[in-house]
């Protein structure tokens, strides 16, 4: 892989968790009461807005694009927490250490299918615009979603963490593409 690319998943993953790392100090895991469908719909949701930002050109509200992008690339981690089955609680009550262990632990999982891919694919993503991050991400929303709705059943496609972890790469490339 290209030392580039993962010097910058590095940075930009690290900016991602300390973020994570001061809401968790600021709300505690509430989000452990969030069902996959919930953090679905907030990445989304946010995802919808990029879209939407892009089409007209202009925002009305502060939040930048790139915040938007850090909150899928957060609110993906932690559905992939979620989706480990041992942490979703009615009473969020994993402490900040393990929260952050959890966290690390989908990061080193995505990383290394970003090396894989890269290896694969070579740089090519490197040659795609933002707005292309922004429609695979919306695709693969979609499709979870789908998954999500035949709860969990699927006949040849990959898992619903397969596409939380592609929408985290995508967004990485989006963030590399804007700065």
């Amino acid at each position: 892989m290209n030392q580039d690319t993962l010097a910058a998943f590095n940075d930009i993953l690290a900016d991602c968790r300390a973020l994570f790392e001061r809401k968790t100090r600021d709300y505690g895991t509430a989000w452990q009461v969030l069902r996959s469908p919930s953090l679905t719909d907030q990445i989304y949701i946010k995802a919808a807005r990029i879209r939407s930002i892009e089409e007209k050109g202009a925002q009305r509200v502060s939040d930048s694009v790139r915040d938007e992008y850090v909150g899928m690339i957060n609110y993906c981690i932690m559905a992939l927490i979620q989706l480990g089955g041992t942490v979703r609680s009615e009473a969020p009550n994993l402490s900040l250490e393990q929260a952050l262990a959890l966290y690390d632990a989908q990061v080193d999982i995505t990383r290394q299918l970003l090396a894989d891919k890269n290896h694969d694919y070579g740089e090519a993503w490197r040659d795609m615009r933002v707005q292309s991050f922004t429609d695979l991400i919306l695709m693969k929303l979609l499709r979870i979603k789908q998954i999500e709705d035949n709860d969990g059943k699927t006949l040849v496609s990959e898992g619903v963490d397969a596409g939380y972890r592609d929408i985290i790469n995508y967004s990485v490339f989006a963030l590399i593409k804007l700065s």
